[in-house]
């Protein structure tokens, strides 16, 4: 992956069926975890760890901070927040790809300066199977 602006990378929500924008994000991490099953036993050769293929569970991390797009997007996030609901997002990474799937909200912070506009945070953690779509 070469050199990219990343103001680019974009939040979309699927609202009805439709993924919308709802945040472009200036500030992000993308991580992507998985748990490893340790079958190490008497007879593992030299007392190497062996580990089990496939076995571990994986999940997958966004933050960010940024600006709401607009007010009806700041109240599509902080109603899945309030309800705990998990729905579908898609983030897209510019000349990358498209990560898509099931996310709950965990956090949500608001922050203001005096004489600056007001920002958000937010932690999405993976619920369910993830996509990835290379562009």
């Amino acid at each position: 992956m070469g050199a990219q602006k990343g103001k680019d990378l974009l939040l979309k929500l699927d609202i009805g069926g439709t993924f919308v924008t709802v945040a472009g994000l200036r500030a992000r991490q993308i991580a992507f975890n998985a748990e490893t099953v340790d079958v190490t036993h008497a007879e593992s050769a030299g007392r190497w760890r062996e580990l089990l293929a496939g076995a571990g569970v994986r999940r997958a991390g966004i933050s960010g901070s940024g600006i709401f797009k607009d007010e009806a997007s700041d109240a599509y996030v902080r109603e899945l927040f309030f309800d705990d609901d998990i729905r579908h997002w898609q983030v897209v990474v510019p000349d990358f790809g498209t990560i898509e799937g099931p996310f709950q909200v965990t956090a949500l912070e608001y922050r203001g300066d005096h004489a600056g506009e007001v920002t958000f945070e937010l932690a999405l953690e993976s619920a369910g199977a993830l996509t990835f779509s290379a562009l």
